[in-house]
């Protein structure tokens, strides 16, 4: 592979977090249940519950309560919100762990000469808690929550934002995520895209229409490889 040590010297590679690089549906799913319990309401399985999480967390509590047959009124949804983040904080990497091959894929990576951070929706403070706890948090260059952004994915200035923090170009960027909000701002932003087919989404992953659709993380380097190799050719 010594042909691989500068393919992607210059590059920018973007990741969401929450489906895309850790499993993080468990303790998501179980933090909302607290919520249900909470308010009496009966907890919702994981399977149901798991689409839900790719739009962030106040999402998953609306969702989640109307889904449970107690659709909220807007006004205690802050209230629910700063109880959900209290509790996810404290059992953040429960269940949590990375996606299979994530750590390989991430070396091979910056051996590639790549950038790496991640452009999530997630609080950035929630985010880099998260990174630290399930062992992922050094291979990133820049860690972009919401909160940190201009605004928040689907808006590309979130996508844009990310890259320009590392000093990359735009046409040789890439965002790997799992949901509409990934496939909007990396649309929007005239990004590469790589989807993965094992995240939280609602809409099914291939009407997304990504760049390319990943079903592991072995696949993941030669994709941004080939990906932006044509958008070099194409620049």
């Amino acid at each position: 592979m010594a042909d691989e040590a500068c393919a992607l010297d210059g590059a920018v590679i973007a990741f969401d977090l929450d489906g895309t690089l850790v499993d993080t549906a468990p303790d998501l799913v179980e933090t909302l249940n607290v919520l249900l319990a909470q308010e009496g309401v009966a907890p919702l399985p994981l399977a149901e519950a798991r689409p839900f999480i790719g739009r962030g967390a106040r999402w998953l509590i609306e969702r989640g309560f109307a889904e449970a047959g107690a659709p909220l009124d807007a006004g205690r949804v802050p209230a629910l919100f700063d109880r959900f983040i209290a509790h996810y904080l404290a059992h953040i990497a429960d269940q949590s762990r990375p996606f299979p091959g994530v750590e390989a894929a991430l070396d091979r990576l910056k051996a590639m000469g790549a950038k790496l951070c991640v452009c999530t929706n997630k609080r950035t403070d929630l985010s880099v808690a998260l990174l630290d706890a399930v062992g992922l948090a050094g291979w990133f260059d820049a860690v972009i929550g919401a909160d940190a952004a201009p605004a928040s994915k689907p808006d590309p200035r979130h996508l844009t934002f990310a890259i320009d923090t590392l000093g990359g170009a735009h046409d040789r960027a890439i965002l790997v995520g799992d949901a509409a909000p990934d496939a909007g701002a990396a649309r929007a932003a005239g990004v590469a895209l790589i989807l993965v087919s094992f995240g939280y989404t609602e809409t099914p992953v291939r009407e997304l229409s990504p760049d390319i659709l990943i079903d592991h993380y072995d696949e993941l380097p030669d994709a941004c490889r080939r990906l932006l190799g044509a958008c070099g050719a194409r620049a």
